[in-house]
């Protein structure tokens, strides 16, 4: 089940580089739940029916200068009416300023006025991108993520398969962890899932008998990653013999996480069996499928030449 996430507004606040212009005003546990956001174009002259209240509202320099050519007047019952919407926050851009009525009535309302010195559109890029990340639909699992020559591989299977110890060699051959036995996975976009490590786990490995280690201390910071996008799904299984596995490739299996299908290969776990080899073989072998090329499908073009010669 997708949990319901939200964002810090000290958060948002650090990470956008924001400068709060009342600060008599606490952002402690104030919180934006949505990753849309709005321009009060409309609700500045007035019109406040559909107002989408619960966004974040930038107020860019079109806003600004038509407000500036308003007499004060005309201006205020708007402000009034606007901030007490109750809205999460106001953000000038553009190093627009505003007005001392604006102040006085975010501190009555108790709405916190936000300013940056980028432009307009390029904030807009900047805050949707980052909240679409944050706010994205997310769950957490249980395994193991590693970046394996650019490609996100999440090694999942029974508790004590041996996922860590794999990880562990992956690390070893110079790729990269990003998060083990817990893994949050964010759905970023239709095509796209992005899977992270919990704060409290981050950068360790549990390999029974020796206890937790910390990667990023043993092996260097080249050996960490914080976020990765997840391309393909390589499940741990017990060797059984009386079970059919896939030898050629031809049709992909696909799990799915959050509506999204992920290409998912079953692995047989049999002694003498290098993990770490055959995730490298299969993520490389993934991503020249991306690029075009299929081995499996090679083969069979191959074969069917040979048979139609004959």
């Amino acid at each position: 089940m997708a949990m319901v996430q939200s964002v810090e507004m000290t958060k948002l606040v650090e990470k956008l580089n924001l400068r709060n212009l009342t600060p008599e005003i606490s952002l402690t546990d104030r919180k934006v739940i949505t990753q849309e956001i709005n321009r009060p174009a409309l609700q500045l002259t007035g019109y406040f029916d559909h107002f989408s209240s619960e966004r974040v509202q930038i107020v860019g320099y079109v806003e600004y200068t038509y407000l500036m050519s308003k007499s004060r007047e005309e201006k205020y019952p708007i402000y009034d009416r606007f901030f007490s919407s109750n809205i999460p926050c106001v953000i000038y851009t553009s190093r627009t300023e505003p007005e001392e009525d604006v102040l006085k009535l975010a501190n009555k309302y108790e709405v916190p006025v936000l300013m940056t010195d980028v432009g307009t559109s390029a904030f807009m890029a900047k805050i949707i991108g980052w909240l679409g990340v944050e706010l994205a639909p997310r769950i957490s699992i249980h395994g193991v993520l590693v970046d394996v020559y650019g490609e996100g591989v999440l090694i999942m299977g029974e508790s004590g398969i041996g996922k860590s110890e794999a990880a562990l060699e992956l690390i070893k051959r110079g790729h990269r962890l990003v998060t083990d036995d817990v893994v949050e996975i964010s759905k970023v976009s239709d095509n796209t899932l992005v899977g992270r490590s919990p704060e409290i786990t981050k950068h360790f490995i549990e390999l029974r008998g020796i206890g937790i280690v910390d990667v990023k201390t043993l092996f260097g910071v080249e050996s960490v990653k914080e976020t990765q996008s997840i391309d393909m799904v390589i499940k741990l299984e017990e060797w059984d013999r009386d079970k059919d596995y896939d030898r050629l490739g031809l049709e992909e299996e696909y799990t799915e996480f959050l509506g999204n299908k992920v290409v998912c290969h079953s692995l047989p776990i049999r002694p003498g069996r290098n993990l770490a080899i055959i995730v490298e073989s299969a993520a490389v072998n993934h991503r020249q499928k991306k690029m075009g090329y299929n081995a499996a499908q090679e083969l069979y073009r191959r074969v069917q030449e040979s048979i139609a010669k004959r």
